[in-house]
């Protein structure tokens, strides 16, 4: 077992990353400010409250818990808020980071999963896009985490430091037994906000861009359910601590799906229509997510023996593994859309309109797709699903 510092872990898939680290026989450690995180989220281990910008808290944290291993998720995600206050994401997601990385190296932690985007491709002109793919992030956002790649990168050179870093885009889906899942205030995120519509928690959804060169003209993103990118920041880890490794993975499913993509599924499932006003382009946004050339049932795979872990983009860090097989992502290309009523009876216990009482199931044009399960503290425990097994979880 090993103590794991998981900075952020009482956010959205920080979380889920707790729940995962336990799962697999870990101690998480949780490191978080609560500016956007919540204390009940933090179930499974410890939880030391603190901002990774102040030196001396990270330290003591450090000394009190002796982890052997971080993994690193604090940090602001909103693009178009970077947009307008470029200098906040370069003062918390890469000088936080700064510190973070001088504070391991003096307690000599040589082991670190950082949760890093894909948007550091930015807008690419050529599909699939593979991890050695050249950089050009078009957001503050990008760049401040693009920056912590290369730090990690130098800290391997000069110190031999161990990391993974993984690209993804957006997680969806929540825990299985609606413990925990996304909750954010304000709520920024695309499809809690369309569900929000659909139940008349708000009064309408915003599409920001129709004019997308994209099949219906609205952005394209690809949909990770929580808990697979939560299995490889496990999986990574582990590999981290019996190789000693460098890598750079994508994670993503290599499908897409659209703002009407998604409205047109909480509206059917639902049996509410979704109120939509069209927005210009929000700043810094791009058409579509860039379809990766590993698709995260392909890095599940790579963690077998002797196969080939995919490289790291700074070419002079090749690296290959050496791990046995441990899962295989919960994501499937069936394109249909899980049962959601316990996400609403979580979510929503009184108030709103009605959820169908019917199971149902959908499908999808793109993607795979699993809303999240935000967990309210004091919510009634949520009802039996009634889907037949066969539209259950996949293995």
């Amino acid at each position: 077992m090993a103590t794991v510092l998981v900075t952020g872990g009482a956010g959205y898939i920080g979380s889920h990353a707790c729940n995962a680290l336990a799962a697999a026989g870990h101690l998480p450690v949780v490191f978080d400010n609560l500016e956007n995180g919540h204390e009940w989220a933090v179930q499974l281990g410890p939880f030391e409250k603190g901002d990774l910008r102040e030196r001396a808290r990270v330290d003591a944290v450090i000394a009190q818990h002796r982890p052997e291993a971080v993994m690193h998720f604090a940090g602001y995600i909103e693009v178009g808020e970077s947009v307008r206050d470029p200098l906040r994401f370069y003062r918390n997601n890469t000088a936080g980071s700064l510190v973070l990385l001088e504070a391991m190296h003096a307690a000599s932690i040589a082991h670190i999963v950082y949760s890093s985007t894909c948007a550091v491709y930015g807008a690419p002109d050529t599909v699939p896009i593979a991890e050695s793919a050249g950089f050009a992030p078009i957001s503050p956002y990008a760049c401040s985490k693009l920056a912590v790649e290369y730090m990690l990168e130098d800290c391997r050179t000069a110190h031999g430091l161990s990391y993974a870093a993984l690209r993804y885009f957006n997680a969806a889906g929540a825990d299985p037994e609606a413990r925990i899942g996304e909750s954010h205030s304000p709520e920024t995120h695309a499809l809690p906000l369309v569900i929000d519509a659909a139940l008349g928690k708000c009064a309408q959804f915003s599409i920001f861009g129709t004019d997308y060169p994209t099949p219906d003209g609205t952005a394209v993103r690809d949909y990770v359910h929580v808990d697979d990118l939560a299995a490889a920041h496990v999986l990574a880890l582990e590999h981290l601590l019996s190789e000693n490794d460098a890598l750079v993975l994508n994670l993503g499913t290599g499908t897409g799906c659209s703002v009407r993509d998604l409205i047109d599924a909480v509206a059917r499932v639902s049996g509410h229509d979704v109120p939509v006003t069209e927005e210009a382009r929000l700043p810094g946004g791009s058409p579509a997510t860039p379809r990766l050339s590993s698709p995260i049932r392909h890095v599940f795979s790579r963690f077998s023996a002797g196969a080939q872990l995919i490289p790291t983009s700074m070419p002079s860090s090749p690296r290959r593994g050496n791990g046995t097989p441990k899962g295989t992502p919960a994501l499937n290309h069936k394109n249909t859309l899980n049962y959601i009523r316990r996400w609403f009876a979580r979510r929503f216990p009184s108030g709103g309109r009605n959820w169908p009482s019917a199971c149902r199931a959908i499908h999808i044009r793109a993607g795979h797709f699993r809303p999240s399960v935000p967990c309210l503290p004091g919510a009634p425990p949520p009802r039996p699903l009634l889907l037949p097994e066969t539209w259950g979880r996949p293995p």
